[in-house]
């Protein structure tokens, strides 16, 4: 209990740590964008905006979903950190679809940026940003994994910003500007879609892609007691905890301890599979069900 209270707290405390970063970076992004006539210094801080707002977001999911069981929450609050990712992607695009909006017409007619001071604003984004990625790198639930891969993916933007800017202070060629813009809101649209389909098959409680249900059902048909299975459903609470409910038609009827010793040696087995939490429900086989 208290390792996982610990690893709670640790986890709300590196998004909050990066959010509050982030928040002061934006607003020096947004004004120096303006004062370099950069479009891609203008994406990159629409995009630590948009993650700024996902950071909050995701820091207060974050504490609710580590509250306790209650009677209209029976599973507790674990997909309400789905949520968090799930806004963090759909604010990404939104955000990515502004700055293509603005980017595209300057790559027929570019406007040269100052270069000078792109430099050191892009210096800055790699540092800010690099800080609260490194906060975050260790984080196991989808939510703490897709604010990671945003910061991760904001470092990269600013690395690029930051050799783009070098080039057109040596050479002139302003159209390099809007370029890297561009590129980095299609590499935010395509990783932002990836979240954003994770986190939809989270909630309409798709199969965990981490679990091999082939090899779950094979563990039930290669069981000496079990003469078949039906309604095996598996699914994830938010991308980190999984569960699977079925039920087994038992060969021959058993004793309580009997069925006792059958449910725990397929739980330890599902336990190894990556299935934290199983219901199982045993049938005779003169009961009704559709077996697979």
């Amino acid at each position: 209990m208290g390792h996982s209270h610990h690893k709670t707290h640790s986890a709300e405390s590196n998004v909050k740590v990066a959010f509050f970063l982030n928040v002061a970076f934006s607003v020096v992004e947004l004004i120096g964008g303006l004062l370099t006539n950069s479009v891609a210094i203008l994406s990159n801080a629409l995009h630590d905006l948009g993650d700024s707002l996902t950071l909050g977001i995701s820091w207060y999911f974050l504490k609710i979903s580590h509250k306790k069981v209650t009677r209209e929450y029976s599973y507790g609050f674990k997909r309400f950190s789905v949520l968090g990712a799930l806004i963090n992607a759909i604010v990404l695009i939104t955000g990515s679809f502004l700055i293509l909006d603005e980017a595209i017409p300057r790559l027929i007619d570019p406007v040269n940026p100052k270069t000078e001071e792109m430099i050191y604003f892009a210096i800055g984004g790699i540092i800010i940003n690099g800080i609260a990625a490194a906060r975050l790198k260790n984080g196991k639930s989808i939510n703490e994994k897709a604010v990671y891969l945003h910061l991760l993916e904001d470092v990269l933007g600013w690395v690029a910003v930051l050799v783009g800017a070098i080039v057109m202070h040596l050479t002139y060629l302003p159209i390099i500007d809007p370029l890297l813009s561009v590129l980095i809101s299609l590499f935010i649209l395509f990783n932002s879609y990836k979240n954003l389909k994770e986190g939809f098959r989270i909630i309409l409680q798709g199969t965990p892609p981490s679990i091999d249900i082939h090899r779950v059902h094979e563990t039930f048909a290669n069981m000496p007691e079990v003469e078949s299975f039906h309604d095996c459903h598996t699914w994830t609470m938010d991308g980190e905890y999984h569960v699977l409910s079925v039920h087994l038609v038992l060969r021959e009827n058993k004793t309580l301890y009997d069925l006792r010793k059958v449910k725990s040696k397929i739980k330890n087995e599902l336990v190894l599979m990556g299935i934290n939490h199983t219901t199982i429900e045993l049938e005779t086989a003169d009961e009704k069900g559709h077996s697979y």
